[in-house]
């Protein structure tokens, strides 16, 4: 049969090429914040590309379980399981990370999803931060932080694990406003200090994030671990934007394709960042002796912030082969 006596398509070209490029067979990947928009479609990506245990992690069981009930009827074969994770507490996060240690056998991806951009300043109750600066960086970084040794010892021998961090171009463009001020991450939780809420201060909160991964490598042997950061874009259906106007976005694709690549060619990746498919530079405040001063600066205070996980032997536990 010929290609004109042939129907069209029924899939997407996209989805076509990453089976043909990719399996995770006998994988296990954790994504967090996967019961909707950019986590939910990465795990029905992942399912379709032949992985063996999928978890999301959630706030709301109810949502968690209504989301893998969706996932298991696409993929029956797939095992799903929906874990509790508040990314606002820090308690919660800690539960997390003993509960991966203690029931994974095994675990080969990490995607740290969670984040949001929110119109107006709140600071979360529990740990007195601001809700942007909370999610997208602290606790993202915290979690990603005690994730690095699980991801070491349990991913398979000779293989690194494998922990992608969702970041914005945004962090490219932020004013960055309160850069100079100490302590850095305090003058985020004061109003009169901070980038003016919204995308501002999210695209600052990612650019800690570069600055945090920029020194991480140091620590993190691509041998063990490939980290990364990947942007999405203002990806259709994220959620991102929920509590702010309307924006324009672009679609999932090359998100997918970014984690993909990020998942799939391990040490290329190592530390670096992968935006429009290919791995792009930081963010030009990074090259600059300013920018390398508050990187030293952000890198203490983030360490001082996490003294009570040990995040500082962590660190120094990952450089010993």
């Amino acid at each position: 049969m010929g290609s004109k006596d042939m129907p069209p398509l029924a899939t997407s070209f996209w989805r076509i090429f990453l089976k043909s490029q990719l399996h995770y067979k006998a994988q296990v990947v954790i994504i967090t914040g996967g019961n909707q928009g950019l986590g939910f479609e990465s795990a029905r990506q992942f399912l379709s590309l032949h992985l063996s245990h999928l978890i999301i992690t959630v706030r709301s069981e109810e949502k968690g379980k209504a989301a893998a009930l969706k996932l298991q009827a696409e993929y029956p074969n797939a095992t799903i399981s929906v874990w509790l994770l508040d990314m606002c507490s820090y308690d919660s996060i800690q539960t997390f990370v003993k509960r991966v240690e203690s029931e994974l056998p095994h675990l080969d991806i990490a995607i740290l999803n969670a984040g949001r951009s929110k119109a107006d300043f709140e600071l979360v109750p529990s740990t007195g931060h601001e809700e942007t600066l909370q999610l997208s960086y602290l606790s993202t970084i915290l979690l990603a932080t005690l994730l690095l040794p699980i991801l070491k010892s349990k991913s398979p021998q000779g293989t690194p694990g494998r922990l992608s961090i969702v970041s914005s171009g945004t962090a490219l463009a932020t004013k960055f406003s309160n850069s100079q001020q100490s302590p850095l991450l305090k003058s985020f939780d004061d109003i009169k200090a901070s980038p003016t809420p919204g995308l501002q201060t999210y695209g600052a909160t990612k650019l800690l994030c570069h600055m945090f991964i920029y020194k991480l490598v140091d620590y993190v042997s691509a041998d063990d671990v490939v980290v990364s950061l990947v942007d999405p874009g203002m990806t259709r259906g994220t959620g991102l934007n929920r509590d702010m106007p309307k924006v324009i976005r672009t679609l999932v694709v090359p998100m997918l394709f970014a984690i993909s690549r990020s998942c799939n060619k391990r040490k290329e990746s190592h530390g670096c960042f992968i935006m429009d498919w290919e791995i792009r530079p930081f963010p030009p405040l990074l090259y600059t002796p300013k920018g390398k001063t508050t990187i030293e600066r952000l890198w203490q205070e983030t360490l001082d912030e996490f003294d009570f996980a040990g995040v500082q032997s962590v660190l120094e536990s990952m450089k010993k082969n």
